[in-house]
This record gives structure tokens, sequence and C-alpha cells, in this order.
């Protein structure tokens, strides 16, 4: 997989996981917007909302490696917004779309967890009432996608309320966890679709901030 910047920023084919979800639809709807064509992808495809021509919606589960093979190709860039409740999910999906090969992945983490866990400081200790033994598979996961060049984006608590200015900092520039922090899943769209078009983080875990 290929870590260098794109030759272009326009008419990107971007591969977006989860599509069906509010982070995955927002994912697809800013692409769109951005003038991207994208293949929305989801386990029913029916419940992705979204109408558009540069829009092709297909079938596909992390689980099934050949879903997943079937879509993503060496020129394509995968950006996730995926969620799992069952552990083992996440880290199934990262090893399905490392190997099908793609020119970049941008993948959805959480603030406080593996990498970002120092950073954090204590106050990351609530997530494991939220997310308990997922943790485990985020990590591998996360982990997965930083070795194979990608770029993970570990997001605080994300919120449906509308998209507002943000930026983006490295793990040196990380605020302490605040549970009482929120940024918008919107926000944290746009900054992922920054980096799948101008790569700043390869390989690294990036922080989504309100601005």
């Amino acid at each position: 997989m290929s870590t260098g910047v794109l030759p272009s920023v326009l008419g990107m084919n971007l591969i977006v996981l989860a599509a069906s979800g509010r982070t995955g639809l927002a994912l697809a709807r800013q692409a769109l917007d951005r003038g991207h064509t994208v293949t929305a992808v989801a386990r029913d495809p029916r419940r992705i909302s979204l109408d558009h021509e540069n829009l092709r919606k297909v079938a596909g589960d992390v689980t099934d490696p050949a879903s997943i093979a079937a879509v993503v190709f060496p020129d394509s860039v995968v950006v996730s917004g995926l969620g799992a409740d069952v552990p083992g999910v996440l880290h199934d999906g990262a090893r399905a779309v490392i190997a099908a090969g793609p020119r970049r992945i941008v993948w959805l983490g959480a603030y406080g967890t593996g990498p970002s866990a120092d950073a954090a400081g204590p106050g990351a200790e609530v997530l494991w009432k939220f997310f308990g033994d997922r943790i485990p598979d985020k990590v591998a996961a996360d982990n997965a996608v930083l070795a194979a060049g990608g770029t993970v984006f570990h997001a605080g608590v994300l919120s449906d309320e509308p998209s507002g200015p943000g930026r983006t900092v490295g793990l040196d520039a990380a605020p302490p966890f605040d549970l009482g922090v929120k940024i918008s899943r919107g926000t944290v769209a746009a900054a992922m679709l920054d980096e799948a078009e101008q790569p700043r983080f390869a390989g690294a875990v990036a922080l989504p901030l309100a601005a």
C-alpha cells in the first residue's frame, strides 16, 4: 500500500465502510459533496440513506474477506466508519481491507485506547465501561492499519450535532481525555477525508479536534 501523497485529490475512488452507520453516512455524504466517486459498503445497502449519480451501494461484510476484495482495488482509498459490538469484528475487518491492497486506509478508532492511552491520561479509563472486552479488538485493528501505513483517527466522544470547524493534531499535541468534550461525527468525517485527500499522518494516529 502506498503512503505517498496522491497525485490528485479530485475524483478519487473512495470506499466507505459501514456506510449505513451515522459516521459512515457522514463520510459518504461529504465525499460526494467533494466530487469523489463513492462505493458505499454495508451489510444491508438498503439502509444507506443517500442517492447520488456518483454513489454505488454494495453489500459487504468485513468478516467476509471475499466481499471486501470484490470492491477494493489498488487505486482506491478506504475510509472506515466501522464500529462493532462483537469482539473480533474490527480486527477481521482491518485484515480484510489490508489484504485487498488499497492505495490508502483511513480508519476510525477511539481516543484513549492503544497508542493514544498515555496521551489521553487517566480520564480515558471510563472507556472500559463503554467498550469493555472490545478494546483489545480495537487496539489490534488499529495496530494492523498502522503497520500497513494507514492513518488511524482516534476520536473522542462523538455527537450528532452539526459539523463545525475542526483541526487535526498528532499524539504529541493531544489534550487529556475529557468525557464532557464532544466532537460531531461530521467534523470527524471532514478530518478523515482531508487525510484521505492529502495524507499528513501516514502510519500514525491522528486526533480530530473541534477548533
